[in-house]
């Protein structure tokens, strides 16, 4: 059996090295980190109520996230 792990994937971003992230009603439900960003080197994931203020910043981490649309 092979494990993939996040590490051997350039394709993904480093988690959390933004302080502020832009998303879309398209990346919703929001966690943090992000789909696109490594988990090996982050917290564990955590749902953000983003819709109804339109920002939110995760507990774990601090990232802000913004909704833009």
């Amino acid at each position: 059996m092979i494990h993939r792990t996040d590490a051997q994937d350039e394709n993904l971003e480093n988690a959390n090295t933004q302080m502020q992230v832009e998303v879309s009603r398209a990346d919703l439900p929001l966690s943090c980190p992000q789909p696109n960003q490594k988990l090996w080197n982050a917290h564990p994931r955590v749902y953000l109520p983003i819709e109804e203020s339109g920002e939110c910043s995760c507990p774990y981490c601090g990232t802000h996230y913004v909704l833009t649309d």
